[in-house]
């Protein structure tokens, strides 16, 4: 059987294993960096910009450090997942030493650049706290209910903190709460995935998952999506009665915004919800209503201008 189930996973060599432990699907939470510039009108300023990039990669080689460190100490929990078995670590492909010290390496140039080459050095500080955060999590937080939950969503929370900071870009209290809240929606909507997936066995992978009752996870779900539409809909008018050329769009924006909220629940009642990333870059109508809503919302703040 343990053979059977050998030849069931994918065949790399541990170049390729190790960097798809460093998760190349999941850089897209990086690109959060840029909200604030791009809600803020100054994402074409060449100063930007700059700062905003460093954020990116600075995020990226930390997470995957952290990515790398969780997998090494999940190693037994995630071989007795029905997906994550086939994660290269948990398979046998990637070497825990080598994955450790590819971690160390990552996190340490991560932080680094965050330091040496932004604009702002605070930026190394939000890098700083999403690492020792994440240490954290991946050790023992995880494994505390409601706790793991947040510890996620502020990983997101701090992303976009991060692309204000590093830029000198003022973040709105509306802005803070929409991401704040949103990254929330997202994060249980994966924990009830996961519990889902996993049923009775959810306990076995992950202690926090077993306390978990569907009727919380679809009342946090419910009170995550509703904090977060009803803080967009007033910064919208907020940004809309401050900028009357642009105020039809901004305002428009909230059909899209909610609609994506919509679709995205609707994909995780389906039991999609278990990997946000792979929902982003698959789902085809998720991303024509995100990429509508981005068009519209963008048209409407450089109109403001």
């Amino acid at each position: 059987m343990e053979n059977a189930l050998a030849s069931l996973k994918p065949q790399r060599n541990v170049a390729n294993a190790l960097l798809i432990s460093t998760r190349p699907k999941q850089w897209i939470k990086n690109l959060l960096v840029f909200a604030a510039p791009i809600a803020a009108g100054s994402i074409t300023n060449t100063k930007i910009i700059g700062p905003a990039i460093i954020a990116f990669f600075s995020f990226t080689l930390v997470a995957s450090g952290i990515y790398l460190l969780n997998d090494v100490i999940d190693v037994d929990r995630d071989k007795s997942h029905p997906k994550k078995s086939t994660r290269p670590i948990a398979a046998g492909q990637v070497p825990i030493p080598l994955a450790m010290a590819v971690a160390v390496v990552s996190a340490a140039i991560g932080l680094t650049m965050s330091f040496a080459f932004a604009a702002n050095p605070d930026l190394g500080i939000v890098v700083t706290i999403y690492l020792l955060m994440n240490i954290a999590y991946s050790n023992f937080l995880k494994h505390e209910p409601v706790i793991d939950i947040l510890i996620v969503a502020l990983g997101f929370l701090l992303r976009a903190i991060a692309g204000g900071v590093a830029d000198h870009v003022p973040l709105s209290n509306w802005f803070v709460i929409v991401t704040a809240f949103s990254s929330l929606f997202i994060v249980v909507g994966k924990r009830y995935s996961e519990t889902q997936l996993l049923g009775e066995d959810a306990s076995t992978h992950r202690a926090s998952l077993g306390k978990y009752p569907i009727e919380f996870l679809n009342y946090a779900r419910t009170l995550s999506s509703g904090v977060a539409i009803t803080a967009y809909c007033l910064w919208a008018f907020e940004k809309g009665a401050s900028a009357p050329k642009g105020a039809l769009w901004i305002e428009s924006s909230i059909l899209f915004f909610v609609a994506a909220i919509l679709r995205y629940a609707l994909l995780v009642d389906q039991g999609h919800g278990g990997a946000p990333e792979d929902i982003l870059l698959s789902d085809r109508l998720l991303q024509v209503i995100g990429a509508i809503w981005m068009i519209v919302l963008i048209i409407g703040i450089y109109l403001s201008r």
